[in-house]
């Protein structure tokens, strides 16, 4: 069997009450998994480097909703 890590998960300090939450939670080995909380079962998987650049473009507002 293979030595799956347990995960721990943290919901996002910019995640408000009531409304869809971000939870990120840590491997030992560094990787970063991503899933929300109206679809807890889809994680996405990526490492501090890949996942930087788009926080950093979040915080910019360079990705808002609704643009192409």
């Amino acid at each position: 069997m293979k030595n799956v890590p347990i995960l721990h998960w943290q919901k996002s300090s910019y995640s408000q009450e009531a409304s869809s939450c971000v939870y990120v939670a840590a491997t030992p080995r560094g990787t970063i998994h991503l899933r929300e909380s109206e679809a807890p079962e889809a994680i996405l998987t990526t490492t501090p480097d890949r996942l930087r650049p788009l926080i950093s473009h979040i915080k910019a507002g360079a990705l808002t909703q609704g643009q192409t």
